[in-house]
């Protein structure tokens, strides 16, 4: 396998930080669907992508956010571009069938409701990372949160549906000059072990 060129590593991850402000450069849907096309290709457990994104880039979606958000987090979501809210489906199992067809995998969940939520979230934040790292791959900056009310996000969005939010992140092109300087990171004799 090839590796990522110093430059790709920095885009994904040294030089990426997380933006607070954003310019008015738009957002395409071309763009979201690259990220998408992206991100669907990572990997989760039987390919179950328990993953949903709605990306707010109308003021009126916006809007049916505000009551969610904590204070800290509104200007910086209000000014974003696009805001998307990752939540994972708690029906994802039903589309094992077409995702997983070479085992019966849907009758690992069916019933067992805990299996399902616990998958979901775990795969379903993981498909959240994977879109950070597209967005960063198509020329975009992230903001992501987890300063929000889930009942109230889940209600104004997903109320009758089995989808549920796990986190939101802002989309768009960074305003450099509203960083905040990066914070400390471990080393890797602080956080890991080879055993």
């Amino acid at each position: 396998m090839t590796t990522l060129d110093p430059a790709g590593r920095n885009l994904l991850f040294n030089e990426a930080r997380t933006h607070n402000g954003w310019t008015d450069q738009p957002v395409s849907d071309d763009t979201l669907r690259e990220l998408f096309d992206l991100l669907k290709m990572a990997p989760t457990s039987a390919n179950c992508s328990p993953a949903r994104f709605v990306f707010l880039r109308s003021a009126e979606s916006r809007q049916r956010l505000v009551p969610a958000l904590l204070p800290g987090n509104l200007e910086k979501t209000l000014a974003a571009p696009v805001t998307v809210i990752v939540a994972c489906d708690l029906a994802f199992h039903e589309q094992l069938p077409k995702l997983f067809p070479h085992a019966d995998a849907r009758s690992w969940f069916a019933g067992n409701e805990d299996l399902i939520r616990e998958t979901a979230f775990r795969n379903g934040t993981l498909q959240g990372a994977y879109m950070m790292l597209a967005a960063r791959a198509v020329g975009l900056d992230c903001g992501p949160m987890s300063g929000f009310d889930k009942a109230k996000v889940d209600e104004a969005f997903f109320a009758g549906t089995t989808w549920r939010s796990n986190f939101l992140c802002n989309l768009g092109h960074g305003d450099p000059s509203k960083l905040f300087p990066r914070s400390p990171r471990f080393q890797f004799e602080d956080a890991c072990r080879v055993l």
